[in-house]
């Protein structure tokens, strides 16, 4: 209710009566047997703690200040304070309020119950009292005492330790260690407040000096403060060793004292069992920690059994890598434990078990007979025969599968794919896993087949489904399609010149002369029905050549639509570019899957030039797009397909259409089966399929031939090498188009390049080489058999390179140690700002660009961040373009590509990844058309780490690039196991 006084302003400020928090120390009288009464608690005077420090009590209640400025009880009980009405000051009133309620709530059982209009602070158990107590002076509220004879103060910090020391005999002693605002203090006049804090007190001094100290007390302190030390015999010291060390160096801190062993690794062991029974086998996970303590292992455990004895953060770190190790390994479920039985359990042994086997913090333990499993590991080799059946439309198949030179029961192969199974075991244990490209083809075939037609004397397939076994040499070169498009490849090859096209009418864009040549080359394969791969480098312009061919084709009277698949980032471009430069396009972007849709994509289609859509939406909705007949399909960023196992390559080779166009600047990114992959859906049926491919192409070029001999001279082999090379060359040229920034010189201004060399700190260098060493050892062990190893090796790449950008990024505990990657980097940012510029900061891991966006924070500048979890991207982007930040920090996965950012001059690539085709991508973001300024680039190099490997391995992977895009000189291999033993080398 408002006062009288407050109703005009200038009214005199009101005064209040003055409070503080009396805190007294009490002790309750020596026992005497002679007498029957209660035992009388009376303050604590120097004379009575001199004689005795046991039933102690804390308590505290209100004062108010006296007529002599003297804080006095008088009428501030707790009671009438909170019903003060006006009397105390309002907040003084609340902090009382909220001490009270602390301490009726979640006390704990206190020594006695305070008597008078006092409560015990030593029955609070709520960490909040601390603050709590801490906040009073700023309120003008002192903590003072309620007895002449004791003085008391709230202490800043303190720390308690659990002390370890060696007695004679080779006996123990543990006791707690104490400090309070920093000099040390006898456990022994210190008292327990709770599990956050304590109080400690001083004998033979007058007046008692009590301290207030906030402090984690986790067990077993507790009952070490005001007890003597407790010993543990010599005979017994071994097995505290064993048994109670472990536990409390879990549990608390440790101060060891001199001839005391370290304290033992506190992080558990996951210990894998494993029972071998004839064919079948069982295996339970267990965490067993050092002391004796053994868990079941469980994945969604939160730590609940097994307490304070169990390092919850430890077993997580454990699980994820166990987890990911699995699940790579292997499609079985991961459990605490299970039955195995036939594929199932020879999986288990051999994959699984391995890739657990070589885990840090994993032991494996195995009992009985293991039976004599054997993986089949080499590429199936399919034999595909086709003949015409009765039926004209069809053709009668006969398969062939053999593997490792086994051949398998077709009977058996194909009841195992068609009830969906995921690995086959043979009779004498051998078995092989049906996750092979070639195998999943097959059951795409067989099962369409199947659901076409009755089959009654064995498989057929109708020869409209060629595309299904394209990638089987065999099928390919006796079908009607096959012969028929090499029949259009050789006339492509013989055209000794292609002609000009001119820019068709209502095209509004000024195509410069390479981009005119691009359009006559797209219109000259799309006018033979047949596809090819614009490889031009990022930022010239390739989405407007292919607007061009679209608005060619349908000039010339082809009234199909076009689909364009891109990556969900770059579908506004594909609407605005077509808006602004070929207006007469009825252009429809689909974002929505089925699911969300009202329309079918054949409905979308008959009402469009051109459908635009995600390549999310058209892996989920392939069975809709393939449906309309397209006059042209084009893969936007088309390295999102390089991958011929995955869902969306299949989805792309089975749409209807007369060519497919991949546009990427990155057409080789890291080895030649990329560009098959690309090839065999833009040009199918060049190449035969990809196992012939690898050996034809990919050994020989890549390594020396298989089957030469063993002392063929380095001249023969780079022979060898050459003419399978320009082979190679030869066949990819007619449906490749690549140009360089180099026949654009003219138009972009000037790129300079400089790597910067930041040496780590002696800590860092010292922990990192550390690593280095145990790493090396483990991983070099591996490489004879990388390919079934490589998740375990790539998994210690990865954290060298993270250990090298910052030690905090492995383990939080050595964060401490900073990043001089980040002070380099934040000096220069500083700078850049300063003189009105702008910067792109590239990473390949987001948790570096967080530590990267800390940093600017705390230097106040201004930043962007785009990385895969950022919700608004568009508003992100148009905010740095609009001049919001001068830094943009962005994840090379979420930035790489669909990017125009020409305000930045400066680019930030702050760790080298093995290819450069990933840092190539990133600096184009500024230095592409449209960039009127110097563009400077700085690659940020850590010393003596592994990342100066990897820059060399970009030099290589550079070379292969050259070498079969750009028509460079010979090439080296993709990343293999000497590529690794050299990242790893000294």
């Amino acid at each position: 209710m408002t006062s009288w006084r407050d109703l005009l302003p200038g009214t005199p400020a009101r005064t209040f009566d003055a409070l503080a928090l009396g805190i007294e120390l009490r002790q309750r009288e020596a026992y005497d047997p002679a007498r029957w009464e209660a035992r009388a608690v009376v303050p604590v005077t120097p004379r009575l703690l001199a004689r005795r420090q046991d039933d102690l009590q804390l308590v505290a209640r209100p004062l108010v200040r006296g007529a002599r400025d003297a804080w006095i009880r008088a009428d501030a009980t707790w009671d009438a304070v909170r019903r003060s009405a006006g009397r105390f000051e309002p907040v003084q009133v609340r902090w009382f309020a909220e001490l009270h309620a602390l301490t009726q709530a979640l006390r704990t059982t206190g020594p006695f119950a305070p008597s008078g209009d006092t409560v015990a602070l030593d029955a609070v158990d709520s960490p909040l009292l601390w603050p709590h107590l801490a906040a009073a002076e700023a309120l003008g509220i002192p903590l003072v005492s309620l007895n002449a004879q004791q003085r008391v103060r709230l202490a800043r910090s303190a720390t308690a330790r659990v002390a370890l020391d060696a007695i004679g005999g080779g006996g123990l002693r543990v006791s707690a260690d104490l400090e309070i605002d920093g000099q040390p203090t006898d456990a022994a006049h210190a008292r327990a407040l709770g599990d956050a804090g304590l109080f400690a007190f001083a004998t033979e001094v007058d007046p008692v000096p009590i301290v207030l100290a906030p402090v984690a007390l986790p067990d077993p302190l507790p009952s070490l403060l005001g007890a003597p030390p407790v010993e543990v015999p010599p005979a017994e010291a071994a097995e505290f060793v064993a048994e109670m060390y472990p536990r409390l160096a879990r549990r608390a801190p440790l101060s060891v004292g001199a001839g005391v062993p370290a304290p033992p690794p506190a992080r558990p062991t996951l210990e894998v069992g494993v029972t071998y029974a004839d064919d079948d086998m069982d295996y339970v996970l267990t965490w067993v920690y050092p002391g004796g303590l053994r868990i079941v292992y469980d994945a969604d455990d939160t730590g609940g059994h097994g307490g304070a004895d169990r390092d919850t953060r430890a077993e997580a770190q454990i699980r994820e890598r166990v987890e990911t190790a699995w699940s790579a390994a292997s499609d079985l479920p991961v459990a605490a434990g299970a039955t195995l039985r036939d594929a199932d359990a020879a999986v288990f042994a051999t994959r699984v078990l391995p890739a657990l086997d070589v885990l840090d913090e994993v032991r494996v333990r195995t009992s009985g007979t293991a039976p004599s499993f054997r993986e089949l590991r080499g590429d199936p080799r399919l034999r595909i025969t086709a003949v015409e059946s009765v039926d004209r439309d069809w053709f009668d198949l006969g398969i062939v599968v053999t593997i490792d030179g086994r051949t398998i029961p077709f009977g058996t192969l194909f009841s195992a794919l068609s009830r969906g199974r995921t690995r086959i075991k043979l009779s004498d244990g051998a078995w092989f896993s049906l996750a092979h490209p070639a195998l999943q083809r097959l059951r795409e075939l067989l099962d369409e087949a199947a659901s076409l037609d009755e089959w009654e004397t064995g498989p057929r397939l109708p020869r409209t489904h060629l595309a299904l076994w394209a990638e089987f040499e065999d099928l390919a070169d006796e079908s009607d399609a096959a012969v028929e498009w090499r029949g259009l490849a050789r006339a492509l090859r013989e055209v000794g010149e292609v002609p000009e096209v001119a820019p068709p009418p209502g095209f509004l864009a000024d195509l410069r002369p390479y981009q005119r040549e691009g359009l006559s080359w797209l219109a000259l394969l799309h006018a033979h029905r047949l596809g090819g791969i614009l490889a031009d480098d990022m930022g010239l312009g390739k989405t407007l050549q292919l607007l061009a061919l679209i608005a060619h084709a349908r000039s010339r009277g082809d009234a199909r639509p076009w689909l364009v698949v891109a990556p969900t980032s770059v579908l506004p471009t594909w609407r605005d570019e077509a808006a602004r430069f070929v207006p007469a396009l009825r252009v429809r972007v689909v974002e929505a899957t089925a699911v969300r849709r009202t329309t079918s994509i054949a409905e979308v289609a008959a009402g469009a030039d051109v459908v635009v859509a995600p390549y999310g939406v058209v892996r989920t909705d392939a069975a809709e797009f393939a449906v309309p007949h397209w006059a042209g399909v084009v893969l936007d960023e088309a390295q999102f397909v390089k991958n011929p196992a995955t869902r969306i390559h299949r989805a792309i080779a089975t749409l209807r259409t007369d060519a497919v166009f991949a546009a990427t600047g990155t057409p080789l990114e890291n080895g030649l089966d990329d560009l098959w992959a690309l090839l065999s859906l833009a040009a199918p049926g060049l190449f035969p399929s990809i196992r012939q491919f690898r050996e034809e192409y990919t050994r020989a070029i890549e390594q020396v031939p298989s089957d030469a001999p063993t002392a063929l001279s380095a001249a023969a082999a780079s022979a060898h090498r050459e003419k399978m090379l320009d082979r190679l060359r030869r066949r990819v040229r007619p449906f490749l188009l690549r140009r360089t920034k180099d026949v654009v010189a003219s138009d972009l201004p000037p790129k300079q390049e400089q790597q910067l060399v930041v040496a780590l700190g002696p800590a860092h260098q010292e922990l990192y080489d550390r690593v280095l060493q145990r790493e090396r050892q483990k991983v070099l062990g591996l490489l004879d058999d990388l390919d079934r190893q490589r998740f375990i090796v790539f998994r210690s790449l990865t954290l060298l390179r993270m250990l090298a950008l910052a030690p905090g990024l492995v383990d939080e505990r050595d964060a401490h140690l900073g990043s001089a990657k980040l002070d380099a980097l934040l000096e220069r940012l500083v700078e850049v700002a300063a003189e009105g510029h702008r910067a792109l900061v590239f990473s390949q891991f987001t948790s570096f660009l967080d530590l990267a966006a800390d940093r600017l924070d705390a230097a106040g500048l201004a930043y962007a961040h785009l990385d895969g979890s950022t919700a608004r991207r568009g508003e992100v982007i148009e905010g740095f373009r609009g001049g919001e930040a001068p830094v943009f920090l962005i994840s090379l996965k979420a930035g790489g590509f669909g990017l125009t950012l020409t305000e930045a001059e400066y680019v930030f690539v702050l760790d080298p990844w093995w290819n450069p085709a990933a840092e190539n991508q990133a600096i184009d973001r500024a230095h592409r058309i449209g960039q009127t300024r110097s563009v400077f680039v700085y690659r940020l190099i850590a010393a003596g780490t592994v990342e100066e490997k990897v820059r060399e391995l970009q030099h290589r992977k550079a070379a292969l690039f050259d070498a079969v895009i750009d028509d460079g000189e010979a090439f080296a291999s993709a990343l293999d196991a000497d590529d690794i033993r050299q990242l790893l080398g000294p």
